[in-house]
C-alpha cells in the first residue's frame, strides 16, 4: 500500500466536522401568515406586562459612545458578523414575534461602545458576550474575550480609536465557555504574553474544562446549536431577531490562551495594572469553571455569567452537562453578601445596573427564581409527578414573574424544571412503558396505522392546528413526518405549527428552534457541518488524553468485533507516547512507551495529529512532512483508524 493511499485513508477515518455551513435560508417566502390563535397569545402576553417601562432601555442606551458600522469577516472574505443586520429590531413588536422577546431583543439591539464609569467601559454587540474594558495605569485590563479571533479583534480596533491605542495589561476570563475565551488570539498573541509577561487570569480547572467540553460529544453539541442560536435563520422579524444573551454568535476562529495565574482559593485579592481586583470563584453552577469579580475602589460588581438580564438555562438546548440550581441561588445570596458598597453591576451579556438598591433586588430574584425552580420541582417530584407534568404545572410567583430581569428569553422554566427533575432522578420518568419505547420511527408507523394513515393524521393536525392547540398540533404531525417521511403536506404543515410556536415563544432559543425546524422540514437539513478548522487554535491546547477519549467513543463497535489491533501513537514535540488497543470492540489507551507488540506505529508531532483529527492536514502535513513516519503494518493502521466512525454533524433533527 503506498503512502499516498494511506494518507487519504487515514484522512477520511480521522476527520470531524466538515467545514462551512449552509446557506442562510430565505423564511420569507416560506412563511405562513400569523394564525389567529397566535395573535391572541401575543395579544394576551402584551396586556401581561408592563412592556412600556423605559428603565432597562435607559441602562442599555447609559453611557453610549459610538456604533460600529459594516461587516466583520473572515480571512476567505465570508461574512461573520453585520452589525446591521439587527436595525429592523426597533418599535412596535410584529404580529411574528413574542412582544415580551421583542422588548428584550430591542435591548440587546443597544450595540457599540459604552462609558460605564470613569475607567470602565463596555463593548457590546460585536459578538453574543461583551467585552469588558478596565483602565489600568498602563493599559487595557480585557475581561472575556467573544467566540472568534475576528469578532474580538474587530472590538479592541474600535475601542482603540476612540479611547487611545493603549496595550493590554492583563486578560481576565471569567469562565469556561467559548464565547467568553475563544476570540483571545484577538486581543493579544501567546507571543506578546511571554515577551512582556501579561498577566492571564482564570479560575481553578479553566483550561481542562474549556478545552474538554466539546471534544467528547462537540459534533452532537455544534449540530444542536444551530437551533438554539437560530445559526442559519433569516435576520428578521420572521427569523432570528435574537439569542437571549445577545444578538448574534459569531462563528469565526476559536482559540484560547493558557492562563499564566489560576484562582485557586474561595476568594482571592490580586492587583492588576494598580487596579484591586477582588476574585470569588463560583465553579459548578452556570459553568464547570468560573469566577466573578469586584473592583472596591470603583464600587463596581462583575457577575460573570451567573447573572444575565435573563433567566439563564439549567440545560441548554444544544445540550450539557445539567446544571445544579440550589449552587446556583447560593452562590446568588454569596454575592449579595460580597456586594459591599458596590453601586455598578456590569455582567458578560446583556448591559449594566446602576444603584445599590436596584442590584440587591436584581440578584435577589436571580437567587430565588433558581431556588423556587429548584425547591418546587423537588416537591412536586416527591409527590409522584414526571417531567413534563412538573414543566405544566409549575408557575412563578407573581413577584418574580412581573421582574424582566428573570425572564425566559434565553432559559425557560418548563425546560429548566426538567432539568433539575433529571439532575436527581434522570430523565426516566419512573413509567415502565418508558423503560423500553420503541424508536421514534418504529413508534410513528404504528401510529399512523392506528389513526388509518398519514392523510388522517394530516386532518387531525390541521384541526388542532385550527384551534390553536400547537402542541398537540406538532406530536400528531411529528408521527405522521417520521412515520412517511415523504409525506409533503405533512412536512409543509408541521413548519407552519412550528412557525407560530415560534412567534409566540419568549426564549429566544426555543423560537430559534421552532424556526429552524421549520426551515428544515421544507429544506432539508444543512449539507455542511461546523468546521473544526474554526477550532484548530483551541484544539492545539487540548490534551491528546481527550481526542484519544473521543476517538474510542467513536469505535463502530459491531465492525469492531472479533478484531485485535493495536498501535502505538508517539508525538515527538511534546514527548509523549500512547498505546492504542482494541479488546472486546472497546477501544483502549495507556499512555507507555510503545509497545513491540503493536502492528503498526505512528509517529509524527501534535500539531499534525490535531490537524488530522479536524480534517484539515493537507499534503504537506503528511505526504512532504518530514514529522510523519509510519512503521509495522500500513495495511493495520488504516484498518484501525477505518474502524473509527467520523460524524459530519448534518445529522437530521426533525426529518428522518
Amino acid at each position: 500500500m503506498n503512502k499516498t493511499y494511506f494518507t487519504a485513508m487515514m484522512m477520511i477515518a480521522l476527520a470531524a466536522l466538515a467545514s462551512g455551513c449552509t446557506k442562510t435560508a430565505d423564511s420569507s417566502k416560506a412563511s405562513s401568515d400569523v394564525a389567529p390563535a397566535t395573535l391572541k397569545a401575543n395579544s394576551d402576553m402584551a396586556q401581561s406586562l408592563k412592556l412600556d417601562d423605559q428603565r432597562d432601555l435607559e441602562d442599555a442606551k447609559r453611557g453610549f459612545l459610538a456604533k460600529p458600522t459594516g461587516k466583520v469577516l473572515a480571512a476567505d472574505g465570508t461574512v461573520l458578523h453585520d452589525y446591521d443586520a439587527y436595525q429592523f429590531v426597533e418599535g412596535k413588536a410584529p404580529d411574528t414575534v413574542n412582544p415580551s422577546l421583542w422588548r428584550h431583543a430591542v435591548l440587546n439591539a443597544q450595540i457599540g461602545l459604552f462609558k460605564v464609569t470613569e475607567g470602565v467601559y463596555q463593548l457590546r454587540g460585536f459578538d453574543i458576550a461583551n467585552i469588558t474594558l478596565i483602565e489600568g495605569k498602563t493599559g487595557w485590563i480585557v475581561v472575556d474575550a467573544l467566540t472568534s479571533r475576528e469578532s474580538a479583534a474587530a472590538a479592541m480596533a474600535f475601542a482603540r480609536k476612540h479611547l487611545g491605542d493603549k496595550p493590554v495589561t492583563a486578560l481576565i476570563f471569567t469562565h469556561s465557555h467559548a464565547d467568553h475565551f475563544g476570540g483571545a488570539l484577538g486581543i493579544i498573541t501567546a507571543e506578546e504574553v511571554g515577551r512582556r509577561k501579561v498577566p492571564v487570569l482564570a479560575s481553578a480547572g479553566f483550561m481542562e474544562e474549556s478545552t474538554g467540553e466539546n471534544v467528547m460529544v462537540g459534533t452532537a453539541m455544534a449540530r444542536r446549536s444551530m437551533y438554539q442560536f437560530g445559526k442559519n435563520l433569516e435576520r428578521s422579524a420572521k427569523g432570528n431577531v435574537d439569542t437571549g444573551l445577545g444578538k448574534n454568535v459569531v462563528y469565526g476562529a476559536v482559540g484560547i490562551l493558557e492562563p499564566t495565574r489560576l484562582i485557586t482559593q474561595a476568594t482571592e485579592e490580586l492587583t492588576l495594572d494598580g487596579v484591586r481586583f477582588v476574585f470569588h470563584n463560583v465553579p459548578g453552577a452556570e459553568a464547570p469553571a468560573e469566577m466573578t469579580f469586584a473592583i472596591p475602589d470603583k464600587k463596581l460588581y462583575g457577575g460573570a455569567e451567573n447573572l444575565a438580564m435573563t433567566m439563564h438555562n439549567l440545560l441548554p438546548v444544544r445540550g450539557a452537562k445539567v446544571r445544579d440550581a440550589l449552587r446556583w441561588a447560593e452562590y446568588m445570596q454569596q454575592a449579595l453578601d460580597q456586594l459591599s458598597d458596590a453601586e455598578i453591576y456590569v455582567g458578560q451579556h446583556n448591559w449594566p445596573i446602576w444603584g445599590k438598591a436596584r442590584i440587591a433586588e436584581f440578584i435577589t430574584m436571580h437567587r430565588d427564581v433558581y431556588k423556587y425552580t429548584h425547591d418546587q420541582t423537588v416537591r412536586l417530584l416527591n409527590a409522584g409527578m414526571t417531567p413534563r407534568e412538573i414543566a405544566d404545572s409549575i408557575k412563578l410567583p407573581k413577584s418574580l414573574s412581573g421582574y424582566f430581569g428573570t425572564r425566559g428569553y434565553y432559559g425557560g422554566l418548563r425546560h429548566n424544571a426538567k432539568a433539575v427533575y433529571q439532575f436527581y432522578l434522570g430523565n426516566y420518568d419512573g413509567n415502565p412503558a418508558n423503560l423500553n419505547p420503541l424508536p421514534p420511527q418504529e413508534s410513528a408507523k404504528r401510529y399512523l396505522e392506528l389513526i388509518g394513515g398519514a392523510d388522517k393524521a394530516l386532518a387531525a393536525g390541521q384541526a388542532a392546528y385550527d384551534k390553536g392547540e400547537y402542541r398537540w398540533a406538532a406530536e400528531l404531525l411529528n408521527h405522521a413526518v417520521f412515520g412517511q417521511p415523504d409525506h409533503k403536506g405533512a412536512k409543509e404543515l408541521l413548519a407552519k405549527t412550528y412557525e407560530q410556536m415560534g412567534y409566540t415563544a419568549e426564549a429566544a432559543t426555543w423560537r430559534n428552534s421552532y424556526l429552524t425546524a421549520a426551515t428544515e422540514l421544507r429544506n432539508g437539513p444543512p449539507t455542511k457541518g461546523i468546521s473544526r478548522a474554526d477550532v484548530i487554535e483551541m484544539l492545539y491546547q487540548t490534551p491528546v488524553e481527550r481526542f484519544l477519549e473521543a476517538m474510542a467513543a467513536g469505535l463502530n463497535g459491531p465492525d469492531a468485533e472479533g478484531k485485535d489491533l493495536s498501535i502505538n501513537l508517539v508525538l515527538t514535540d511534546t514527548q509523549e507516547s500512547f498505546v492504542l488497543w482494541i479488546e472486546n470492540a472497546v477501544l483502549h489507551f495507556k499512555k507507555a512507551p510503545p509497545s513491540g507488540k503493536a502492528n503498526a506505529t505512528l509517529t509524527l508531532t501534535k500539531p499534525i495529529f490535531v490537524k488530522m483529527i479536524a480534517g484539515t492536514a493537507g499534503v504537506k502535513d503528511t505526504l512532504l512532512s518530514d514529522d510523519l513516519k509510519i512503521g509495522g503494518s500500513k495495511i493495520d493502521l488504516v484498518r484501525f483508524f477505518g474502524l473509527i466512525d467520523k460524524a459530519p454533524g448534518t445529522f437530521a433533527i426533525v426529518t428522518k
